[in-house]
């Protein structure tokens, strides 16, 4: 198995930095489907140009390479400590080669690994088989769509759909609403994986199982074929779309597995995943370890096309072009600029830039900031980034959820004097109250277009809290250039996200008189 370890390592590259061709099936059929002027057509757009991106760049798609997650089927007799050892060398040269951003961090301390590796991570599944060769799958979950996981126990009354019983028209309705609830907050448009029965554990091991199908296979029970169908049918009628901007596209895929149960539980668990479907697999030489050949259709058998250029996505604006307004801003901003601007409206960033996620929020609350933020601009990311003789390097860079920070966000940006905070998804009332109070913005990036970011990050200029927080916590003070993204929430009360969200409420009811057989 001299081999194996290299084998690993390519898996893992190619995972985090290609996605596969199945993927890109499905998402080159959502631009299709989407009007390409809109909000989501042209986020679509993005996303298409940041695939070419990070495969041309052998760079991670997404910042938030996610838990390394593996299912390893092996041959009776062969020798899975070893394989495990290789495997756990395989993540942290990864890590190190920054393939993977460093995401494995310790529950009570919140200290990072620094290399992946550590109580829980990877998570490894061993299986044997009976056939000659070593299979060795890995899906890389980001926590943004892993937070959006969500399991219902039946009967139980559902929000907007009323009561689910313990039947398939209860389970549907667990489904429909699970999509519901993810909005932009999982980098729509998003597949999901659904596990029925089980216990609480087994039922959401099903559920992420059934991601590593591939998006064009046909379920062999024809109930759940039919269940699945369904769910393709009606989910986009939601409104939802990409980035939870409203459309067309809302799901790109649905796979649904049952298994036995108790008599007393009946659990229906759903796995979301974000655009960014990091999953792929090889099939090994069980005596070498030897790569023969890939399990799923490689990316570059299949170019996106994407059609758009680096700084196009600063056309994102509201659906009628002739609503577009657009503003270049050099930070730090003032107040008057920030209260000129409204949702739909396209704001470009030029300056200095500050990253921040949960570590530094909660720190910030009951402590000084580091440097002066008055008018400055925080950037809800984690970034990957590598350090050689000249210096920091950003090598990907998308917007985290910002729900996360919504505890926080309004009184830091009242004590610090921050006008603008970019992310993805949105935030609630206390954020936007924050906003109309302080003259605050909020923009949304396109989330999981790390490639496509990490271009207007032209120099790092310093960073804090490296050492405490680890590289996707830390606060770095990036110089940029051309960062555009669109305003969702102003200072004058108006909500995207709120909009999006009570128009696809609306529409989820109306699947409450629907009956599924």
């Amino acid at each position: 198995m001299q081999h194996f370890e290299d084998s690993v390592y390519k898996l893992i590259v190619e995972t985090s930095t290609n996605l596969p061709g199945d993927v890109r099936v499905a998402i080159k059929a959502a631009q299709e489907a989407e009007d390409r002027a809109t909000r989501a057509g042209l986020s679509l757009s993005t996303i298409a140009t940041n695939i070419e991106m990070a495969e041309c760049n052998v760079s991670p798609i997404c910042q938030d390479t996610g838990m390394p997650t593996f299912i390893v089927h092996t041959p009776v007799g062969a020798n899975q400590i070893v394989m495990k050892a290789a495997i756990r060398n395989a993540i942290a040269r990864a890590t190190k080669d920054g393939k993977l951003r460093t995401n494995s961090v310790d529950s009570l301390t919140g200290s990072n690994t620094g290399d992946n590796l550590g109580p829980g991570t990877p998570v490894i599944h061993f299986e044997q088989w009976e056939k000659e060769d070593v299979d060795v799958r890995l899906i890389l979950k980001g926590g943004g769509c892993e937070n959006k996981n969500i399991q219902y126990s039946l009967p139980m009354e559902i929000e907007g759909l009323g009561k689910a019983g313990r039947d398939l028209d209860g389970i549907r309705k667990c489904i429909m609403h699970a999509i519901y609830q993810a909005q932009g907050q999982g980098c729509s448009a998003g597949f999901i994986g659904v596990g029925i029965g089980g216990d609480r554990t087994t039922g959401y091991e099903l559920a992420k199982q059934q991601l590593f199908r591939r998006v064009d296979d046909t379920n062999s029970n024809e109930e759940l074929r039919k269940l699945e169908e369904y769910v393709m049918d009606n989910a986009n009628k939601l409104g939802i779309g990409t980035m939870g901007f409203g459309g067309a596209v809302t799901l790109l895929g649905c796979k649904v597995g049952v298994m036995n149960r108790l008599p007393a539980s009946f659990f229906v668990s759903v796995a979301y995943n974000c655009w960014a479907f990091r999953r792929q697999g090889v099939l090994l030489d069980a005596a070498t370890g030897e790569l023969k050949e890939w399990i799923y259709p490689q990316g570059s058998e299949l170019p996106m096309n994407a059609g758009t250029e680096a700084g196009e996505a600063a056309e994102v604006a509201a659906t009628d072009a002739s609503e577009r307004r657009e503003f270049r801003m050099t930070m730090p901003l003032t107040e008057e600029q920030v209260r000129e601007l409204r949702v739909g409206d396209i704001v470009i960033l030029d300056g200095e830039m500050h990253t921040g996620r949960d570590a530094l929020h909660s720190y910030l609350i009951d402590n000084d900031s580091p440097i002066d933020l008055n008018g400055g601009v925080i950037y809800h990311c984690g970034p990957v980034m590598l350090k050689d003789d000249n210096g920091w390097h950003v090598k990907a860079a998308g917007p985290t959820t910002s729900i996360r920070e919504e505890p926080y966000q309004g009184d830091v940006m009242k004590k610090f004097g921050i006008r603008a905070v970019i992310g993805k998804g949105g935030m609630g009332a206390k954020t936007l109250k924050a906003l109309q109070e302080h003259g605050g913005v909020y923009l949304n990036a396109i989330g999981g277009a790390a490639q496509y970011y990490a271009e207007c990050f032209k120099k790092v200029n310093d960073v804090h809290f490296l050492k405490e927080f680890g590289i996707p916590e830390a606060m770095w003070h990036l110089q940029t250039e051309g960062f555009a993204a669109i305003v969702t929430m102003d200072s004058h009360g108006n909500s995207l996200h709120a909009e999006v969200e009570q128009s696809s409420r609306e529409k989820l009811e109306q699947f409450k008189a629907t009956v599924f057989k």
